[in-house]
């Protein structure tokens, strides 16, 4: 009996396009269903060493919210390598600057921190707006399951 082993050659030709739309969405939830596209993990033929995920355009990320205290006690942090130089930005000054940003880091942490993480990460396009150059590539819309509430 033989199993079945997916080769490399003519991943990127039948790697498909989604849009995700974020207006209203949790940026957690959308960040998590967003990485598990990119990476492969809805496609039966998932294999963890091959990128075997498709595109997805996420549009609205603007209006993408936070739950809980996260959208006043959220702070982004990073250093510039030069002595003192740790900075620092809450959500909200995220948000307001650059809110296609805080969906692109909320993505990148969900996948790996190697070569082919990097690679994955490509794959993703985010847009503040509505609009988007992709629509050459005939993208179809991608519904994020609903989350029952806990109350």
């Amino acid at each position: 009996m033989s199993t079945y082993f997916p080769s490399g050659a003519g991943l990127a030709q039948n790697r498909k396009w989604y849009v995700v739309d974020a207006a209203g969405k949790t940026v957690g939830h959308l960040a998590s269903e967003v990485a598990a596209i990119l990476s492969g993990k809805r496609n039966p033929q998932w294999t963890p060493f091959l990128d075997m995920g498709d595109h997805v355009v996420v549009v609205n990320a603007r209006h993408a919210v936070f739950t809980g205290s996260k959208a006043t006690g959220k702070v982004y942090r990073w250093h510039t390598l030069y002595p003192g130089g740790l900075r620092e930005r809450s959500v909200t000054e995220m948000f307001a600057k650059h809110p296609e940003r805080v969906i692109e880091l909320a993505v990148k942490g969900m996948l790996p921190k190697t070569k082919l993480g990097r690679a994955m990460a490509k794959k993703l396009k985010v847009y503040g707006g509505a609009d988007h150059p992709h629509a050459a590539q005939q993208p179809t819309t991608f519904e994020l399951p609903s989350r029952k509430s806990q109350t």
